[in-house]
């Protein structure tokens, strides 16, 4: 027998060619699903109550992660648009920003 791929998987490749996936998009989509496991995991292992920050409405982990992640979105696009491509110190600015979030928030 050959190792012909799966009905689920040649579908999801028809599906998804239109797509450049490259590796840092794989990489990417891999963080984000891996985030939102280990927070659902996270949620139901442990969960919290809501707590209230500098912003003075209670948010909870999840709610943080969203904060951040939305942040971290327009501080790389502000950085495209101002610096150019290079992204390693945007990087470094949001993991600043993604620390500060989940203190002080």
């Amino acid at each position: 027998m050959e190792n012909a791929p799966s009905p689920f998987f040649e579908r999801l490749a028809e599906n998804t060619a239109w797509m450049a996936w490259t590796w840092p998009t794989a990489a990417f989509f891999a963080v984000i699903a891996s985030l939102l496991a280990t927070f659902t995991v996270l949620a139901l292992w442990k969960p919290e109550r809501a707590r209230v920050g500098v912003l003075r409405i209670p948010t909870t982990r999840g709610d943080r992660l969203f904060i951040t992640l939305l942040g971290s979105a327009f501080i790389n696009l502000a950085w495209l648009a101002l610096v150019g491509p290079n992204l390693g110190w945007a990087l470094a600015l949001c993991l600043v920003y993604a620390l500060a979030v989940f203190r002080l928030v």
